[in-house]
């Protein structure tokens, strides 16, 4: 089974239908409690960076996350939630992030001459053709982005993807059993679910 963290900023519905649609069973989970009942996590996010930390630590989800983790759980941050395995963010005031990956999340620049934030399609170049998200994903597949802030890893072992928008940046990063993609799977059509197929195919 598959939790879908609900701290009341995810896009979960669209996130749950399309892993139900390869036979999974998810669970919306709201509590700690319920992360433990399930053997991958998957952290989507629309909103604020702060806010969304200071939820996850209301509930004691940042520390269900961390345990998680650690135990070798596999885990998957979408757009916000792959900014929150970070140490830090740009974005945040008072917050810091998970720091399950060493680095920190900064904002866009206008003076690339691209318009923040950026919302489209947009290519995935592939770093790490081993990593297992990218199975059966060619170099150059189009994904659908919605974001103003991007991570910026301080390990260039942990990228897999980068995306060129005005600067190249990493738009999947992973290690060990732990996964990001700063775009949204979940509406990127066929590459997405294919990326969440093989998400749900991990063991």
């Amino acid at each position: 089974m598959i939790a879908i963290v609900d701290y009341g900023m995810g896009n979960l519905h669209s996130v749950e239908k399309a892993l139900q649609s390869f036979g999974e069973k998810t669970l919306i989970a709201d509590t700690a409690a319920a992360l433990k009942k399930c053997e991958k996590i998957v952290l989507p996010g629309v909103g604020a960076f702060d806010d969304a930390m200071a939820e996850l630590k209301k509930k004691k989800i940042d520390l269900a996350i961390k345990e998680a983790v650690k135990n070798k759980k596999i885990f998957l941050g979408i757009c916000l939630g792959m900014q929150l395995l970070f140490e830090e963010s740009e974005e945040a005031n008072s917050e810091k992030g998970l720091g399950l990956l060493l680095g920190k999340v900064n904002r866009f620049s206008e003076k690339s001459g691209q318009k923040v934030p950026q919302m489209g399609w947009n290519q995935l170049m592939i770093e790490q053709k081993n990593c297992p998200l990218l199975k059966g994903i060619a170099s150059g597949a189009q994904v659908y982005f919605c974001h103003s802030f991007y991570p910026a890893p301080a390990e260039n072992s942990v990228i897999a993807a980068t995306t060129d928008y005005g600067i190249k940046f990493s738009s999947i990063v992973w290690k060990e059993n732990v996964y990001g993609v700063q775009f949204h799977p979940e509406k990127s059509q066929e590459i997405g679910l294919k990326i969440l197929k093989n998400f749900v195919e991990l063991c």
